[in-house]
C-alpha cells in the first residue's frame, strides 16, 4: 500500500447526505475480484447520462476537479451495503483522502485499508472547506493534507486541524495494510510452524 504522508492536490465538493455504496459504484460493476479498472465506474449514475456521455454538471466531470485527489463529502458518507469495492473504485479513480462529518462504519475501515485516509470534522469546518474548493478565489488551488501533523490547509493559507486513531495513522503513514502488517511478523510466523510441525507433525503428514 503506497505511503500516506502530505497529500498536495486539488479538492473537490461533493456537499450530498447519506451517499451510499451503490451510488459509489453501482452492483453490476461488482463482478471482479481486481482492484484496478474499476475507477471508471466510480459515481457512474452521477458521472454519465442513459448513453454514457458525461454529465456535464457534476463536478468531478470539469476541469480542474477531473484530477481531483481529495473529496469533500457530507454526512454518512459510504453508507448502504458493506461493499470493498467501493473505496476500490475511488483509490483507483485517483482520490486519496476524503473529508466528511461522519462516514458509514464499514466504509470507514475499508478506506484505510486501501489507502484512503477518512477525515471526520464538524460539519462547519467541512462547510468552509468546501467553499474554498469551490470558490472562484481558490477554486483548483492545491488543498494541503498533513498525517504527520494532523492539519488541513487550504489554497488561501487557511488552516484546519484532524484527529485520527493512532494505529490507523500509523498504518498509512507507513503503508501497511492487513498484508503488510501480518509480514511484519513473518518470522515469528515461521518459528511458530517450525515449532508446530517438530511438536504434531500430524498436522501436516
Amino acid at each position: 500500500m503506497e505511503k500516506f504522508k502530505v497529500l498536495k492536490a486539488v479538492a473537490a465538493s461533493l456537499p450530498l447526505v447519506n451517499v451510499d455504496t451503490d451510488m459509489i459504484i453501482p452492483a453490476r460493476f461488482l463482478k471482479t475480484i481486481k482492484r484496478t479498472g474499476l475507477g471508471k465506474s466510480a459515481f457512474y449514475a452521477m458521472r454519465y447520462d442513459e448513453s454514457g456521455a458525461e454529465r456535464a454538471d457534476f463536478v468531478l466531470n470539469n476541469e480542474p476537479y477531473r484530477h481531483a485527489k481529495i473529496l469533500i463529502a457530507g454526512d454518512n458518507f459510504g453508507c448502504g451495503s458493506s461493499r470493498e469495492h467501493a473505496p476500490w473504485s475511488l483509490a483507483d479513480f485517483g482520490l486519496r483522502c476524503i473529508i466528511a462529518p461522519s462516514f458509514a462504519d464499514i466504509f470507514y475501515g475499508n478506506s484505510f485499508k486501501n489507502g484512503i485516509l477518512c477525515i471526520t470534522l464538524p460539519q462547519a469546518d467541512v462547510d468552509k472547506l468546501a467553499a474554498k474548493a469551490s470558490s472562484g478565489n481558490t477554486a483548483g488551488g492545491e488543498f494541503t493534507v498533513d498525517l504527520e501533523s494532523l492539519t488541513i490547509t487550504a489554497p488561501d493559507g487557511g488552516t484546519v486541524s484532524f484527529t485520527l486513531d493512532g494505529t490507523k495513522r500509523t498504518n498509512l503513514l507507513q503503508g501497511l495494510d492487513d498484508i503488510g502488517l501480518t509480514l511484519q511478523k513473518v518470522d515469528k510466523i515461521a518459528s511458530f510452524e517450525e515449532k508446530q510441525r517438530r511438536e504434531q507433525p500430524w498436522l501436516t503428514a
